[in-house]
């Protein structure tokens, strides 16, 4: 076949001389552009992608060469014709693509020729996850880059600060939820960065100007927005819990958020799934656990982000609706209810939480 397609590009640069078409080995200049159409097709009807690398530097001749090895074309000489005759010689990219046999010989020098080189596996973080279940995630992508990310978001200090956040903690909080492609071959650093590049994005300078106007600190929003993106599950309510907890504030009371006690019960750095990082129900011991994370055992913020939050509860958290409410309570069905006073709020917590707790 390469016999075939060697004399092919022959016969195309004699056409092109504006040459008329004549025989060459039993066969007409008709019968050549057949067997060029066939060289083209694909090698089989599988669609199963296949990566497919070009080095760079490499030359059209070579990367023909290897498309022919790894069974994603039918003939080298063909490609590197086809690659003349579309004038793409000079846009063949090096990167990682993503080919399969049931693509024409034209169609990959497409692909090639884009520059759409395939992105990594999509790794979908969810609003609210603390760094451990995204490492765990990690572990199943690469194993050992569970521990090595949670080495790097609880190291902070320098890194924080060229990443352009606050040393003074780690980086959970600012691991914005997303969807990201990444390889593990990039490195836990990278993802890292994109994670937090993504979340520098979304606070905007009128976020920041937002905090400043409430006395807050980024790393105080972003504290307050996790602690909102644990407690609510319906999203109307975001603004509402906020507005409870800035109530409770500026009155000097514990904030009594229960994620904050859950956040304190699991044990950092948790390399794989085991312990559950979220006791869904907490007893009068839990509560008194001493941490620092414990907003039962202290007055103000915890002392710093327990997850991940979304960009619904960083704006809940700038913007709370305005309430005289002070306490809530889940109801047991995702949503809340709200209360003014003590009397009202411990009759709802007899309805509504489980016997035992209080």
């Amino acid at each position: 076949m390469r016999r075939l397609g060697a004399l092919a590009i022959g016969l195309l640069l004699c056409a092109a001389a504006g040459r008329a078409a004549y025989l060459i080995s039993g066969h007409t200049l008709e019968g050549i552009w057949v067997t060029l159409r066939a060289l083209d097709a694909p090698v089989s009807d599988d669609p199963t992608p296949v990566v497919f690398a070009v080095a760079p530097g490499q030359t059209a001749a070579e990367i023909g060469a290897a498309l022919e090895r790894q069974g994603l074309v039918r003939s080298a000489a063909v490609f590197r014709l086809l690659v003349e005759q579309e004038g793409v010689s000079q846009r063949l990219a090096a990167g990682e693509y993503e080919l399969s046999p049931a693509m024409s010989t034209r169609e990959i020098i497409a692909v090639l020729a884009s520059g759409r080189v395939r992105s990594g596996p999509l790794l979908t973080i969810p609003e609210g996850w603390r760094a451990e279940e995204i490492a765990w995630k990690l572990e199943t992508l690469a194993p050992g880059t569970g521990a090595q990310f949670l080495e790097i978001v609880y190291a902070g200090g320098a890194y924080a600060v060229e990443l352009g956040l606050p040393p003074d903690s780690s980086l959970e909080g600012f691991l914005f939820p997303a969807t990201y492609a990444w390889r593990p071959s990039e490195g836990v650093e990278a993802l890292i960065a994109q994670m937090v590049a993504q979340f520098r994005q979304h606070f905007t300078a009128q976020r920041r100007e937002q905090a400043a106007a409430r006395g807050l600190t980024l790393r105080e929003v972003v504290t307050l927005a996790s602690i909102i993106e644990r407690e609510a599950v319906v999203p109307e309510e975001r603004a509402l819990i906020a507005g409870v907890y800035y109530n409770r504030l500026a009155r000097g009371m514990p904030l009594q958020a229960d994620p904050t006690v859950q956040y304190a019960l699991a044990a950092p750095r948790v390399p794989m799934p085991g312990p559950a990082l979220w006791k869904r129900e907490l007893t009068l011991a839990d509560l008194a656990v001493p941490s620092p994370y414990n907003t039962y055992q202290q007055v103000g913020l915890p002392a710093g982000p327990i997850c991940n939050p979304g960009l619904a509860s960083l704006d809940a958290a700038l913007q709370p609706a305005a309430t005289d409410a002070l306490y809530f309570v889940a109801r047991g069905d995702g949503s809340h209810v709200f209360a003014r006073t003590a009397e009202e709020h411990a009759a709802n917590v007899r309805r509504y939480q489980p016997a035992g707790r209080y």
